[in-house]
């Protein structure tokens, strides 16, 4: 989760908003007044839900629920496509009403999402503020409220302006203006699913593990929804792995996952002007890619490895950044034995963080269909078996390995082979051949 929190994860450089493409028939952006006009109208936050806002009757300002009342948000989410929703304005008043309409996201969208996300991380190289998007949506969970949306979680809230502002999310901004234009091009992905969906993706683009992913998340669909600020980490506690503890537990999670997911800092740097933290520049983030600056933990801060163990270990270069919650993972016996591990046996911690990344972006989500939606194909199709003579043989004993060969040979010249087996009539004849065989050999030895 990112250097404006606790174990929050590194930002990259402020991306300037990537406008969306729109209908000639959307609504033109327009200045903002101090109080809000008719054209006020087009900022509407969307309802990945596919919410329908009728804005007709006059009621208080206070009661537009979705509206923003920032122009560096509302531009963000200017141009979304009339299937989600519709405006209506009369008498320059206002007034909501929210129909949610809850649905799985459709399979072959989020696959071909999937792929533009993979084109959007080779040409911006925003892997790590992609991963701080999904992990600040469902990092809000709390085990011990029951009611959605309640309880926080992985539940597309994370695109309102309420929750933009909290303190931990400071920059996010600049992760919903890459992925918007997908978003509108993909209006069957819930903002949830997207979210999750981009922070696994740019995992495994940038050389880490393969994440066991499912999708169907429920969006939530006004600001009401969205979770009080304060349930993500705070880098600023005086007892770090108290409070490491506090929150991640709340979560349900075990110190062996927030080691394991603290090495997502192996990705990215922080910046001080968003988070206090951090040197404005080093050697490592002083050419970028993107907009130079910040500090990385790691020199390859793009790169998914193990490489935040090691260097937090060792704390031989001042120009990578330790944060208390950093320090503490080698200073706390529990979190130690893990953190010791994961800097010797990168398999062990990518094995770790697959787990505890696919369990974290599940938290607090309402699927639907409640068994969510595998998008990823299924295993590999096996390869062709070896072929194993002694496989065929009713012996106890093991074949020579010339006799192998031949049994092989003969096997072969049938036309088999260890991936195509033997059509019936061979077969048939086959047992021909040793029936007769077997008479001749009684004759014999009578």
């Amino acid at each position: 989760m990112g250097a404006e929190s606790l174990s929050s994860l590194p930002l990259l450089a402020q991306l300037p908003p990537i406008p969306s493409s729109h209908s000639p028939r959307q609504h033109q952006k327009k200045p903002m007044a101090s109080s809000l006009s008719t054209a006020a109208s087009s900022r509407l936050l969307p309802s990945a839900t596919r919410a329908r806002f009728s804005l007709s009757s006059p009621s208080p300002l206070s009661s537009l629920k979705c509206l923003t009342s920032s122009p560096s948000i509302s531009h963000l989410f200017l141009h979304q496509r009339r299937s989600w929703s519709s405006v209506n304005v009369r008498s320059g008043s206002y007034s909501t009403a929210v129909t949610p309409k809850c649905a799985a996201s459709n399979p072959d969208q989020l696959k071909s999402a999937k792929e533009d996300i993979k084109q959007l991380l080779k040409t911006k190289f925003c892997h790590p503020i992609l991963v701080r998007l999904g992990w600040h949506d469902a990092g809000t969970y709390n085990k011990n409220i029951e009611e959605w949306p309640q309880r926080g979680g992985a539940n597309g809230s994370l695109r309102f302006e309420v929750e933009l502002k909290h303190g931990a999310n400071a920059g996010l901004v600049n992760a919903l203006s890459l992925i918007q234009p997908i978003k509108d091009k993909y209006s069957g992905v819930t903002y949830a699913d997207l979210f999750q969906l981009a922070s696994a993706t740019a995992i495994e683009e940038a050389g880490g593990p393969k994440i066991p992913m499912k999708y169907g998340r429920v969006d939530v669909s006004e600001p009401d929804q969205c979770p009080e600020e304060g349930r993500l980490p705070d880098a600023g506690r005086p007892s770090p792995s108290d409070h490491l503890r506090e929150v991640f537990y709340r979560m349900g999670l075990s110190d062996k996952e927030i080691v394991a997911l603290s090495g997502a800092h192996t990705l990215g740097r922080s910046r001080p002007e968003r988070s206090g933290w951090g040197k404005p520049e080093t050697k490592y983030t002083k050419d970028g890619p993107g907009a130079p600056g910040g500090q990385s933990w790691t020199v390859q801060w793009l790169k998914f490895d193990n490489s935040y163990f090691k260097d937090i270990k060792e704390r031989k270069d001042q120009d990578l950044l330790v944060l208390p919650t950093d320090a503490v993972l080698f200073e706390d016996p529990s979190f130690k034995v893990y953190a010791e591990n994961y800097a010797e046996d990168q398999e062990a911690f990518f094995k770790d963080y697959a787990e505890a990344h696919a369990k974290l972006s599940n938290l607090g989500a309402k699927f639907d269909p409640p068994e969510g939606i595998m998008i990823d194909d299924g295993p590999a199709k096996a390869a062709p078996e070896k072929f194993v003579a002694a496989k065929y043989s009713s012996g106890k004993k093991d074949l020579s390995d010339s006799m192998k060969q031949k049994i092989r040979a003969e096997y072969e010249a049938f036309g088999g082979s260890p991936d195509k087996p033997l059509q019936s009539n061979y077969f048939l004849n086959i047992i021909i051949v040793i029936g007769v065989l077997a008479f001749l050999t009684s004759l014999v030895g009578n």
